[in-house]
Parts: C-alpha cells; sequence; structure tokens
C-alpha cells in the first residue's frame, strides 16, 4: 500500500526546487540585507498560514531578531475591510525590517490592506501564495489587487485550487492540503541561504537555540534582551 501523501510531497517537493529556486535566492538576499542594517523579520499568516509564519519567527534554527504578528481572531475576520488597517495600527514596522506575509488565496481584505501599508512604509515584503490560484480568484478587497501583486519576491508553493491534493474513490472532495508543507520548505531555505549570505559577509547572525538542549534558554534570553524593545512588541 503507497503512502499516497508522501508520494505528492515528493513531486511537489521537485517542482519547488525547480521552479522557486531563484526566488529563494532573492527571497534570502533581502532577509540577510535587512537584518544586517538593523531590521527585524516579521511574519504573518491567517488560519492555517499561521503555522508558516511560526516557521521563521521564534524557533529553534530561526533568526533570533523576528516575530510573528498575531491575528487576535485566528482568521474569523480576514474576509472584513478594515480588520487589517486596525491590526497595522499596533504594528512596530520600520524600514530596514522583513514582512513574511502568508495566504494561499491572497485575496481576503485583511492581508491585503496589511500589504498595502507595509508597501507605503517601504517595507521589503515577501509572498508566500499559491500563485496561479490566486491569478484565478478575484480580490475580496476595495483596493481590487491580489497579495503577490505587493510582493517584492513571490515564493509560489504550487499548491492545486483550493489547496487539497488527493482524491479518494468515492468521496467526490479532495482531501490533503499542501500549502503548509510548501510554505516550510520554501521559508526554511531561506532562512538557511539568508544566514549563509550573513557569514560569508562577516556578520554572524543571531539564531536560536533549542530551549530543550542544555543552556539553550540562557543562551537565548542573553541575545533577546538586545532586541526585545523590537520582538516583544506589536
Amino acid at each position: 500500500m503507497s503512502l499516497e501523501f508522501f508520494d505528492k510531497a515528493r513531486e511537489l517537493t521537485d517542482v519547488l526546487e525547480k521552479e522557486e529556486a531563484e526566488n529563494i535566492h532573492k527571497a534570502a538576499k533581502i532577509v540577510a540585507t535587512g537584518i544586517m542594517n538593523g531590521g527585524i523579520t516579521q511574519a504573518f499568516g491567517s488560519g492555517h498560514s499561521y503555522a508558516a509564519a511560526i516557521e521563521v519567527s521564534g524557533r529553534a534554527g530561526g533568526l533570533i531578531p523576528s516575530k510573528v504578528i498575531e491575528d487576535p481572531a485566528g482568521g474569523y475576520y480576514e474576509q472584513f475591510e478594515g480588520v487589517g488597517k486596525h491590526l497595522m495600527h499596533r504594528v512596530d514596522l520600520q524600514k530596514n525590517d522583513v514582512l513574511f506575509l502568508i495566504s494561499n488565496s491572497g485575496r481576503n481584505p485583511m492581508i491585503l490592506e496589511m500589504a498595502d501599508i507595509a508597501k507605503k512604509k517601504g517595507v521589503k515584503i515577501i509572498v508566500v501564495t499559491a500563485l496561479e490560484s490566486s491569478k484565478m480568484s478575484t480580490s475580496r478587497s476595495s483596493l481590487g489587487k491580489l497579495l503577490y501583486e505587493y510582493g517584492d519576491v513571490v515564493l509560489d508553493n504550487h499548491s492545486g485550487y483550493g489547496d487539497s491534493a488527493l482524491t479518494i474513490s468515492g468521496l467526490d472532495t479532495k482531501v490533503c492540503g499542501t500549502s503548509s508543507f510548501s510554505a516550510v520548505l520554501l521559508l526554511q531555505q531561506v532562512i538557511y541561504e539568508a544566514v549563509e549570505i550573513m557569514v560569508q559577509k562577516g556578520h554572524i547572525p543571531p539564531v536560536y537555540q533549542s530551549a530543550n538542549i542544555d543552556g539553550g534558554p540562557e543562551f537565548n534570553e542573553a541575545i533577546e534582551d538586545k532586541f526585545a524593545n523590537r520582538i516583544f512588541h506589536m
């Protein structure tokens, strides 16, 4: 008996490696430049896209000068106009920061308002989206745009329309979304290359150790103190 999602994951990995390598390299350069210039990375994803946001913020092996922009409603109001503007009013976004915005469809007002505000501030935006599926959609925002149009770099997760990828005989609805899996691969490779660029340029970036290894919490807290005014506040 085959493991169908494993097969799909291998297929998707090959596509991402072939099609997204150049965009990964571009995104990594943006992240490295932002950090070396004193910025931090910030990441936002609503609903299940939150899982991708926390892949690049506050985890072992990731950059310490980073944070997740929390959605207090967990995606419940992402289709309503004005919510993104209200949230961004509380977000400390500075010019050398890099903003990851993650949305499979890229059509909802909340994240589009966030992208619009960040773009007007001159902040670099890295978008993770299902590019072809998004292009098949219409914007739900009065801005009239889709998320990929705001990206300085767009990382296409190559998920199919509606995200779910596998069929089961006797069931009309597809199962098993692939966007989270794709986003993890794309974003972790970006962080790896960004750290590599910084090291090559003689800038040793602060990277989290696991809190579950001896000395890890103390190591992390000593460095977090240097960035506390940025990473522990909205």
